[in-house]
């Protein structure tokens, strides 16, 4: 199960970090945003080092649909009316300051990056659809309101942004990070004051920027009740009709499209981790149905942290860790978010102002009605009767049928069918796993 962005692209390698180090700042996770992070404290000439516990860009980071947009979802009614005029603003245009960066960096790069337009969908609800573009018009931005005939199903119309974009993540990403100060195979097994020790290395370091996709710290700001994964599914066909421009739907469990090359790229079949859902089953059935000539080529599957109030976690990781950063909570839409975290903690770094910061800031109100759903998951999974619980926080383990997978509901970690960890916050096998690691990964202790 490979996606179709790992396909026969090289990249760069980096060697395994020993020895004593130091920096001033050390970025933990080699996915796009740790890889942004540092080449803009390079450009800015700042001292930095990261550490990547296995190869870059080999987790989250390759598995997406690499749609560059702010246009997330129905999401500006909803943040004028609970965030307020002044954040949503703030959210629209750090999202699209992104976009341009993205413009301008991928100017020179060779990586299928392509101009198109981007629309959110619905199959029955138009008026969903009227009311984002009145939100949209009281912020300043003119959106789109049309009827599509791209798809091959009837819709409700569509909301559209201009100026969005497509690309080749790995493509773009292998050329940003050769040269930058990289290690892999470098994972952090202890962290304390301005100390990070692996394996083979001691690193000294005066601010750290966790780019892990899920924080690995649970003793602040919480991000354990804040967020949950969310697993979605993608399938590329080839011989299907083309589609000029990309596709999401309204609704979470909807269909996304987009093309790649000859490639038409669905997606869907979204479900909490640990529950059930559609999976690529849905995906396949509905290929057979609108795209009966077409065949598979790749098929893969992403996970997502979602945060409680729709908008990403960016800025110092909790009051009481005021040297620690952190991007994360990127609800579906990481390569947008990506850009713009990258682009807010640099500023942070640097001291520059930046007008962004309160609207992403992790230590805003966690009372929105999805901590009580998290609360509820996690008690009712610590308490489940079983044998296999996830070592992050004890929580019972569900099967994955469709992927072969030992889920956690509660934080959304995954193991292999012998018990080897695929995706963190765990950072260890669970208790009894069958499998022996070529390197056993410690617990992480902070402070």
């Amino acid at each position: 199960m490979n996606s179709v962005w790992t396909d026969g692209v090289k990249m760069p390698r980096f060697n395994t970090l020993e020895g004593e180090a130091s920096t001033d700042v050390l970025i933990i996770g080699g996915g796009i945003t740790g890889i942004l992070c540092a080449y803009f404290l390079k450009e800015k000439g700042v001292d930095y080092l990261l550490a990547e516990g296995r190869t870059i860009c080999s987790g989250v980071t390759g598995n997406t649909t690499a749609k560059i947009t702010s246009q997330h979802g129905l999401i500006y009614a909803d943040l004028l009316k609970k965030a307020g005029p002044e954040k949503a603003k703030m959210y629209l245009e750090a999202n699209q300051d992104a976009v341009e960066k993205y413009f301008e960096l991928c100017r020179n790069i060779d990586c299928d990056f392509e101009e198109r337009k981007n629309f959110v969908y619905s199959v029955s609800d138009g008026r969903r659809l009227e009311k984002e573009v009145e939100a949209l018009d009281r912020l300043g931005y003119q959106a789109l309101l049309k009827v599509t005939a791209e798809l091959p199903f009837p819709t409700a119309g569509a909301v559209g942004f201009t100026r969005q974009a497509q690309f080749h993540p790995l493509k773009f990403l292998a050329q940003i990070a050769s040269g930058l100060n990289i290690y892999e195979n470098t994972f952090v097994t202890k962290l304390s004051e301005n100390v990070a020790l692996t394996e083979k290395a001691r690193i000294r370091f005066q601010r750290v920027i966790f780019a892990t996709h899920f924080p690995i710290d649970n003793k602040h700001g919480m991000y354990f009740l804040k967020m949950y994964q969310h697993r979605s599914y993608v399938i590329a066909l080839e011989n299907a009709a083309p589609i000029r421009n990309m596709y999401v739907n309204e609704y979470r469990q909807g269909m996304s499209f987009r093309s790649c090359g000859d490639l038409l790229l669905i997606g869907g079949g979204s479900h909490r981790t640990g529950k059930k859902g559609g999976n690529w089953r849905q995906l396949r059935d509905y290929a057979r149905k609108y795209y009966p000539q077409a065949r598979e080529r790749f098929c893969w599957a992403a996970q997502d942290c979602m945060p409680l109030d729709n908008v990403p976690y960016i800025g110092p990781y909790s009051k009481s860790m005021p040297q620690c950063y952190v991007a994360t909570g990127y609800h579906k839409w990481g390569m947008t978010t990506a850009m713009a975290g990258a682009m807010l903690l640099t500023d942070m770094l640097t001291g520059k102002e930046n007008p962004y910061r309160e609207v992403f800031c992790p230590s805003r109100s966690m009372w929105k009605p999805q901590l009580f759903v998290n609360v509820g998951e996690a008690m009712l999974n610590m308490l489940t009767p079983v044998t296999k619980r996830c070592p992050h926080l004890g929580c019972a383990l569900k099967w994955n049928k469709a992927e072969h997978s030992w889920d956690c509901p509660c934080h959304g970690s995954r193991f292999d069918e012998d018990g080897g960890v695929i995706d963190n916050p765990a950072n260890g096998d669970w208790k009894g796993a069958k499998r022996i690691k070529k390197r056993k990964k410690k617990s992480q202790i902070f402070y």
